[in-house]
């Protein structure tokens, strides 16, 4: 697996993630929005600290400099 994200990429999907991981889990979001912050939180979460976008790949896509 390639890294396709740049490092600032990187920082703001984590920052994301971590910030509608806690507007859900936190309470300050509640029903079926703060169900969908909950289960979309991981997504630039993860995605930010592995450093590889399935999207990007699929289109061909990359942040990161060569």
């Amino acid at each position: 697996m390639k890294i396709n994200e740049s490092k600032a990429d990187r920082i703001i999907r984590v920052v994301l993630g971590v910030v509608l991981l806690i507007m859900g889990w936190g309470g300050f979001v509640t029903g079926t929005l703060g169900l969908i912050f909950k289960i979309l939180g991981f997504v630039p979460l993860l995605t930010g600290i592995v450093g590889y976008c399935p999207l990007y790949s699929l289109f061909k896509f990359s942040t990161k400099k060569s």
